[in-house]
């Protein structure tokens, strides 16, 4: 899988406003900035995002994902 692959998956499952995804083919890191964030804690949010990969984490074609989950405003603000 390439990081085009795995940021195709989350963005076609998670309505983003911005997302990043890097790593090499078998640990990765995303960065992913979802109005769906809004009120939730941060525990919520990586499920959500989990919930787009499916099986994949289960059966291993995703080893790793490093996530941090954004509202909109939230990376406004980590942007200054």
């Amino acid at each position: 899988m390439t990081s085009d692959e795995l940021q195709s998956i989350i963005a076609a499952g998670l309505s983003c406003e911005h997302l990043e995804v890097s790593g090499d083919g078998r640990h990765w890191a995303a960065v992913v900035v979802s109005a769906a964030f809004e009120g939730k804690r941060l525990i919520a949010r990586h499920q959500q995002v989990y919930a787009t990969l499916g099986a994949r984490i289960q059966n291993d074609e995703v080893h790793a994902l490093s996530i941090k989950a954004y509202t909109p405003a939230e990376w406004a603000a980590a942007q200054d």
